[in-house]
């Protein structure tokens, strides 16, 4: 039945497509037994719990961020069985992103191509949805959903001045999430990928972490990082992040490279901007399994990229990953995802 919905929506354009299928089930949601029925039909039938980063997660499939940049679709979210939810990328200042369109379907490669340039309400609006969300009435015990903050700086914010972003957004956060991530690997604001150099990640991240152990229960603070560095870059990430006791990475964000796609994906393949889905599975749990063997398995890794089935999801746990997390498999995959995922690990 997806496949028939999802041939009918993939006429139109993929951003309006996504507000539009979130908002129509947003509605369904508000109908109590409507939203029974879906939590029924998708949640995972298994209740276990996965302890990491002295968190219980419900399972171990969470939604990547970009999905719901403002915290408008949690109770959705919840209702289709994902254990974690990361929410932005959010930024101090409310921006519109880049140019539309910016986000492409490549159905051949079951990818998509986005350049959507951390398009958001600004961190005080998102602070003010979870604490919303935060203070709802407790009245289903299906295990508290878990909030991931994924954090950037502002398109005019100078690089030089990145680490006062970050801070905002830590500090405006805090109370309302469980972990943050700090993406300086998007390739969609100008700039940003320079981040990642070690002395640039080192003032972020160290002034973040001296933030957190001044306050009384300090948050997880992981690191997202591009599939396009090369494996020194990489060694350079995993130093830093053993020296100031990071609590772990994501693995991977999108990547410019455009291998190894169809030649039916020719004329979108040329869009400018990250691309995320099947073709990144393998670049992606390489690095996985290259972070999990240098450091042991001492730093857990959340991977993220070309995951589509609980085949896909196996191999990324398989390769040393603690959680793994969905975003383009979701669009090509359908609302069963999760239940499908945990079937399988």
């Amino acid at each position: 039945m997806y496949n028939l919905i999802r041939s009918f929506l993939f006429l139109f354009d993929a951003e309006k497509v996504h507000y539009f299928s979130m908002n129509s089930l947003k509605v369904l949601c508000k109908v109590p037994f409507i939203k029974k029925w879906i939590a029924a039909s998708y949640r995972p039938k298994r209740r276990e719990q996965y302890s990491i980063f002295n968190i219980k997660f419900s399972n171990k499939v969470g939604l990547g961020a970009g999905f719901d940049k403002n915290a408008k679709y949690l109770n959705e979210l919840e209702a289709l069985g994902f254990g974690f939810v990361e929410i932005g990328t959010v930024t101090p200042l409310p921006q519109d992103g880049n140019p539309k369109p910016r986000l492409f379907r490549l159905p051949k490669d079951k990818a998509i191509i986005n350049r959507m340039g951390f398009n958001n309400d600004g961190m005080d609006v998102v602070a003010d949805r979870l604490k919303s969300w935060k203070d709802r009435p407790q009245t289903e015990d299906h295990g508290r959903l878990i909030i991931g903050g994924n954090i950037g700086k502002n398109k005019i914010t100078p690089n030089e001045d990145a680490w006062l972003d970050y801070e905002k957004c830590f500090l405006t956060l805090y109370n309302y999430v469980d972990y943050f991530v700090v993406n300086v690997s998007s390739p969609n604001t100008p700039g940003l990928r320079e981040l990642q150099d070690k002395d640039s990640l080192r003032k972020i991240l160290t002034n973040l972490q001296n933030l957190n152990f001044k306050l009384l229960n300090p948050k997880p603070i992981l690191l997202k990082i591009a599939p396009d560095l090369t494996l020194t870059q990489i060694d350079d990430v995993i130093d830093l992040a053993m020296e100031i006791k990071l609590d772990g990475l994501v693995a991977t964000n999108t990547t410019i490279s455009r291998d190894g796609l169809s030649s039916e994906s020719n004329d979108v393949s040329k869009e400018a901007g990250g691309l995320s889905g099947a073709p990144l599975k393998q670049r992606s749990t390489e690095i996985v399994k290259y972070i999990s063997d240098k450091t042991n398995g001492k730093l857990p890794v959340i991977a993220s990229g070309g995951i589509l089935t609980g085949t896909d999801a196996k191999e990324k746990i398989d390769a040393g990953a603690s959680l793994i997390q969905v975003w383009t498999g979701f669009i090509y995959q359908g609302p069963a995802i999760v239940k499908n995922i945990c079937s399988k690990i």
